[in-house]
């Protein structure tokens, strides 16, 4: 396990895995459903991952994608590598919405729509309320 795993509190945090990636829910919620796609390779290069790992990121995404569109209807998806912070090859996916997304009582806006998502408007989940995200993306992830 390397330190972006870590970061994104790996493995109490994933959501579904693969050979090559872990797709874990992001601490910070930019927008409803927002995810952390983290490669298992310690490599800091996206052109240093393995021929089977974009191999299977085209599944991985497919299944993001799928599945987020099964938990609720996004209006589009961005995936963002920043890699600023944490060194190793991930990807920030934020499903984008033109309007607000209420979960448990919390209201998520998108307030960079449509432009750049707005990092810093991320909001923090109580842990009850992570812990039921978390399980109702699993069950959509189960079935995409």
């Amino acid at each position: 396990m390397h330190a972006t795993l870590t970061k994104f509190d790996y493995p109490q945090s994933l959501l579904f895995e693969t050979e090559h990636w872990c797709v874990v829910l992001r601490p910070q919620q930019i927008t409803l459903g927002a995810l952390v796609l983290i490669a298992k390779s310690d490599v800091t290069s996206f052109a240093e991952l393995s021929e089977a790992s974009f191999s299977d990121l085209k599944s991985v995404t497919g299944k993001i994608e799928i599945g987020l569109k099964q938990f609720r209807s996004f209006d589009k998806i961005n995936y963002i590598m920043l890699m600023m912070i944490d060194p190793q090859v991930h990807f920030h996916v934020v499903p984008r919405y033109a309007a607000s997304q209420d979960f448990e009582n919390v209201v998520f806006a998108d307030t960079g729509w449509p432009a750049q998502p707005d990092f810093k408007s991320a909001t923090m989940l109580s842990p009850t309320q992570r812990e039921n995200l978390k399980s109702a993306l699993i069950k959509a992830f189960d079935t995409a």
